[in-house]
């Protein structure tokens, strides 16, 4: 019984290595003397029309900063199109808006007057872009209202749909707003660490795990319906392409601006969605997992792995606790363990007496993902009712 426990326990650690740290090293090595596509359209050439659709919901703080970043472009604007819904805003939002709309006729506005969520508005922009038409090979870009472009954002994202095998493009997602105080300086590390991630998975297979919903482009023709009350849409569009067999890959030099969430509470409550919406793409996907190929292991090495870190780290903790009663070192490690699952506690006394201990706030951070995801579970199993939700509270 203490040998089938102790293999369980070190099983769970090599899991646990594997997706935090064997996995990026292979892919470190593995993205040497590899290059970008080089397929690419030239400023010269005509372009694609793109077709940007965003939704949006009481955003007005933020959304004059992002129509004036979206027309300070370099991409040509009679190739431009944008598609806005409101999701039933009931701030300044839609009067916003409609001052844009003499000054760009690009907008499309669309003030819904019941919430749909970020996915159900989604599809209902693509229903009106169906109905006015569009060539199998233009280009959708998916962007949030808090998102500001840079001027050659669009154009290094479009740019490689020259290539026929490139079904997406993610755009280089940079964070604003760190603060000491709170947990925005981890955030955005792990967002970091992430982004290199999915471009080197980008770079050696064209096969990112997911862009960041913030802003990514599709060709047109890969686009699909989003099923309804979807968290995670853009995790579910990023599955889509690659099971159509097309490759999607990342663009550095495709840069855009997020402001970023210090507070706790607020990013606990945002990482439980992801969560959720997480365990419903699994739902849909997991067959594909059966494939055997770059795509597999990467969604198992990228994703699986760390959906399924609270019950790995209970296994854990489970074990260790009745290794601890014959075997002094899995005392050690339960002790550990304890310290670990309770880190969030002391890292809040810490920052009630002036101390910010970057090391420590680390590992709580660690720990609240994994809290996340453990709710996240259960609120899937529950049923998502609606995919509506409110804006993070972010350091805009």
């Amino acid at each position: 019984m203490e040998l089938v426990l102790q293999i369980l326990f070190w099983l769970c650690v090599l899991l646990m290595l594997h997706s935090y740290v064997l996995f990026p090293l292979l892919l470190q090595l593995l993205v040497r003397n590899r290059k970008d596509n080089a397929i690419v359209f030239e400023r010269t050439d005509k372009l694609p029309h793109v077709f940007i659709l965003m939704s949006a919901y009481n955003e007005q703080k933020v959304i004059r900063e992002k129509l004036d970043s979206v027309f300070d472009t370099d991409y040509p604007l009679d190739r431009l199109s944008f598609y806005i819904g409101s999701d039933n805003s009931f701030d300044e939002t839609n009067s916003i808006i409609e001052e844009y709309l003499g000054k760009f006729p690009q907008i499309r506005f669309y003030p819904y007057s019941d919430r749909n969520g970020k996915s159900g508005v989604l599809n209902k922009l693509f229903e009106e872009i169906n109905k006015s038409g569009y060539q199998p090979d233009d280009v959708f870009i998916l962007t949030g209202a808090n998102v500001l472009f840079t001027r050659s954002c669009i154009f290094e994202m479009v740019k490689h749909f020259k290539n026929k095998d490139i079904g997406q493009v993610a755009a280089n997602v940079l964070n604003k707003g760190q603060r000491n105080d709170g947990i925005s300086i981890q955030e955005t590390s792990y967002i970091q660490r992430e982004n290199l991630i999915k471009y080197r998975e980008g770079v050696i297979w064209g096969a990112m795990q997911g862009a960041f919903g913030a802003c990514y482009a599709m060709r047109a023709a890969c686009f699909s319906p989003i099923p309804p009350n979807f968290l995670m849409e853009d995790f579910y569009i990023s599955m889509s392409i690659l099971s159509q067999g097309k490759k999607a890959i990342s663009e550095f030099r495709s840069v855009c601006y997020e402001d970023v969430s210090n507070d706790v509470t607020e990013e606990f409550k945002r990482k439980t969605r992801i969560s959720t919406g997480n365990f419903q793409n699994l739902g849909v996907y997991w067959t594909r997992l059966f494939r055997f190929d770059a795509v597999a292991f990467c969604f198992y090495s990228h994703k699986i792995i760390r959906w399924k870190g609270p019950f790995i780290i209970i296994l854990m903790l489970v074990s260790s606790a009745i290794l601890a009663v014959h075997i002094p070192f899995y005392l050690l490690v339960l002790a550990l363990m304890v310290l670990f699952l309770i880190s969030p506690l002391i890292d809040r006394l810490c920052k009630a007496i002036g101390l910010n201990i970057g090391l420590l706030r680390l590992v709580a951070y660690f720990n609240l993902m994994n809290w996340a995801l453990l709710y996240g579970f259960y609120k899937y199993m529950m049923g998502v009712q609606t995919s509506a939700w409110s804006p993070t509270k972010r350091n805009i």
